[in-house]
């Protein structure tokens, strides 16, 4: 049985405060053993950690204490080893990389779309871009069938890729996705404010699709940010993904 849980987690929502929230919540992942690290900027809440199941579950409660974040939803994996080595609670402008200011997800977020609900999409053909918004190293381990990848090497880059989209496309269904859904979070508004009228996120990205969905559509693994590298669709770790 495998004995830690990894936990991941964002919400975009107004936090006040931070020093002395960092220190509320160092506090409490410390007491628990936890090893990972949290983000927490003005914009919100980023998280991966792991630990023992009890006290994974005392540090959410702990989280969930907090003004904003009472209906934190985080997804959970098990491994027989930590994947991360040590403990980190960090302060930042922004939970994820993306420097274009106005984008603003709590306030203005892109139309979500269930991971059952792409599936049936899928299974009925019907017309629709899959846009993998991660970086090119991720959609080498493994991508939905058919997707267009952003074809960048990080995440600031994927603006400039937006730009050289095919016209076309402006009008056309576009659900985009990335590993957990919170690239798609800013991904999704930047689009529609530079002239996309059909744009989807996929909620929860292709962990939560594979919690829900499996593999259908999908080929390969999801790369994924700690020490066990790639998933499976039954969120298994994997061998990892490919140079």
């Amino acid at each position: 049985m495998a004995a830690f849980i990894n936990l991941s987690a964002y919400k975009f929502v107004p936090l006040a405060d931070l020093p002395a929230l960092q220190e509320r919540v160092r506090r409490a992942a410390t007491a628990g053993g936890l090893k990972g690290t949290v983000l927490l900027s003005p914009e919100g809440i980023n998280l991966f950690v792991a630990g023992t199941p009890d006290n994974v579950a005392a540090f959410v409660a702990e989280l969930r204490a907090i003004p904003g974040l009472h209906d934190l939803t985080p997804k959970e994996s098990q491994s027989s080893a930590p994947p991360f080595g040590r403990m980190f609670v960090k302060i930042k402008k922004e939970i994820i990389a993306f420097g274009v200011p106005g984008i603003d997800p709590a306030r203005r977020p892109s139309p979500k779309l269930s991971p059952e609900t792409l599936k049936q999409w899928l299974d009925e053909g019907r017309p629709v871009t899959l846009l993998d918004t991660r970086n090119d190293y991720e959609v080498r381990a493994g991508t939905f069938r058919g997707a267009l990848p952003a074809g960048i090497s990080k995440f600031r880059d994927f603006p400039e890729a937006v730009r050289r989209l095919p016209p076309k496309l402006k009008d056309q269904p576009i659900v985009m996705f990335c590993t957990g859904g919170i690239r798609c979070e800013k991904a999704g508004p930047f689009m529609e404010q530079e002239g996309f009228r059909n744009i989807f996120q996929l909620d929860g990205g292709i962990l939560k699709y594979f919690e829900h969905c499996g593999s259908a559509h999908y080929e390969g693994e999801c790369f994924v940010f700690d020490e066990r590298v790639g998933v499976d669709a039954a969120l298994r770790q994997t061998g990892g993904a490919p140079a």
